[in-house]
């Protein structure tokens, strides 16, 4: 991934100056050393130059970690801590930051070699909040080495996703298409999130893409296409144009990114990308997406806000679908009921016209958009990537800002059922538990539009701990709840 952040997180002890200061500094070591038995050290830094015990061993540890070059935080209380400087440091890091405990090691060691720093954790959580600092504290914090090495193992993907939208910018070209309100954008919770967004014309864009023409990089690019796409390449007289439009994208991005890492388009296709362009961008869409940068159709601006999301935590290709149709009754009686765990309304399609990486495709053909079609002529509507879906794990999922300008989001795991869609567009068979009752209790109650994030595995853990870490409030994440657990606005007498 072109587009992701590679995180490096600065591990620093801190003692309390009534404990002995060898309990933090040899079980520092132990947790550095655990790690490296299981994981690459690369992830991690030990900030070797002193145990945090007052103010000045807290700047010492701040500029040891930021000349090493790191971009995360874990404070390590190897005992009880000192809540004021501690946190402090958490206070003056700018970026992702976690704070875990060490657990006692033997009953035999219990005078000199106890370390309180399970007290120790609520008096940093107690201080983290009256300071208004917001840091990641796992399930259960308090653990062993080998225990605390798994834990800052798995803030990395949630790390990545924090780090990464503080240096994020988000290009948007043109209004969304009429009759899509479903993809309203409320700006303000962008900066709130640190997220920098430039709106363009699409006149800005075609003005770029005219630019572009007889570029000497197309025929490479056309090429690459040609070869990625195989026997499924049935418009080749489009490459050339989509090429150009490839790089027209890539070099805005470089060319306007300013002072950011990282990017994220929000495009267009409809109604008139396609007779002044000569084509639909979706295949071009399905590349970048798959190098790491994600592009959401409709100008839906928090859709390819939670793409990049999606990209960050689980470092691979995502992609962005309607929660489009219900399964045909005959399809789910043959080829679901008694094969798969699922009731009917577990089930459901989720489609797009073809902006979804070939590599997350069973099998796929570039060809023409059929929708557009029925009111165009085909000749304007090629370059769309058409397939099932490859069959295996997702999580689907949104972070939205609503028209009151709050942030809300939903998160559900399920799977992509190896079953042929017998359809069109890049499009498969969904299953998530409790579907119908997620659809009708948090999709349509808390008024979520069609578009929904898709990456490829169970994220659903890490994703939650994003939303929760960038300040979403616990009761506007929605989840598939099962049904012993009825969701407020559930009928208790249906």
């Amino acid at each position: 991934m072109n587009n992701v952040p590679n995180m490096k997180v600065g591990i620093v002890a801190v003692s309390r100056d009534c404990f002995p200061e060898s309990l933090a500094v040899n079980r520092r070591k132990a947790l550095v050393a655990a790690y490296a038995k299981k994981y690459d050290t690369a992830d991690i830094y030990e900030c070797p130059v002193c145990i945090v015990e007052s103010e000045i061993h807290m700047q010492q540890a701040l500029d040891d970690i930021t000349a090493a070059g790191c971009n995360a935080l874990c404070v390590y209380l190897g005992n009880f801590g000192p809540e004021i400087s501690e946190t402090m440091l958490a206070e003056k890091w700018n970026g992702p930051k976690m704070f875990l405990a060490a657990a006692e090691e033997s009953q035999g060691d219990l005078l000199d070699g106890r370390g309180d720093a399970y007290c120790g954790m609520l008096n940093a959580s107690y201080n983290l909040a009256l300071r208004n600092v917001k840091a990641y504290i796992p399930e259960y914090p308090v653990g062993t080495a080998e225990e605390c090495a798994d834990m800052i193992h798995e803030f990395l993907p949630i790390a990545r996703a924090i780090y990464g939208l503080s240096n994020l910018k988000i290009f948007s070209f043109g209004p969304r298409p009429k009759n899509f309100f479903a993809c309203n954008a409320p700006i303000k919770q962008l900066y709130n999130l640190g997220v920098e967004i430039e709106e363009n014309s699409e006149l800005d864009l075609f003005e770029a893409f005219h630019k572009h023409a007889n570029d000497p990089r197309i025929p490479e690019v056309a090429a690459d296409m040609a070869k990625e796409l195989g026997e499924g390449n049935k418009k080749p007289e489009v490459l050339e144009k989509l090429a150009q439009y490839e790089l027209t994208l890539l070099d805005w991005v470089e060319e306007n990114k300013g002072s950011r890492k990282y990017v994220a388009i929000a495009g267009k296709c409809w109604p008139a990308f396609q007779t002044q362009f000569g084509f639909v961008p979706c295949y071009v869409n399905s590349r970048l997406t798959g190098r790491g940068i994600p592009v959401s159709c409709e100008v839906d601006i928090y859709g390819v806000l939670s793409e990049f999301i999606g990209t960050c935590v689980s470092e691979d290709a995502v992609t962005l679908l309607d929660i489009n149709n219900s399964v045909p009754a005959d399809m789910y009686k043959e080829s679901i009921e008694g094969k798969f765990p699922y009731t009917h309304k577990d089930t459901f399609m989720g489609f797009h016209c073809g902006n979804t990486c070939s590599s997350k495709l069973a099998f796929c053909e570039m060809k023409y958009q059929k929708i557009m079609a029925r009111n165009l002529p085909i000749e304007v509507t090629n370059g769309t990537l058409e397939g099932d879906i490859a069959p295996g794990n997702i999580t689907f999922f949104r972070l939205q800002s609503t028209a009151d300008n709050k942030l809300r989001a939903y998160v559900a795991e399920g799977e992509v059922l190896d079953v042929r869609t017998k359809s069109f567009g890049a499009i498969g068979v969904f299953a998530i538990k409790e579907m119908g009752r997620f659809y009708r209790h948090v999709l349509i109650e808390k008024n979520y539009p069609h578009h929904g994030a898709v990456a490829f595995g169970h994220f659903g853990k890490e994703i939650f701990e994003v939303l929760k870490y960038i300040g979403v409030a616990y009761d506007e994440i929605g989840y598939n709840q099962p049904k012993s657990l009825p969701y407020p606005s559930e009928n208790p007498f249906a």
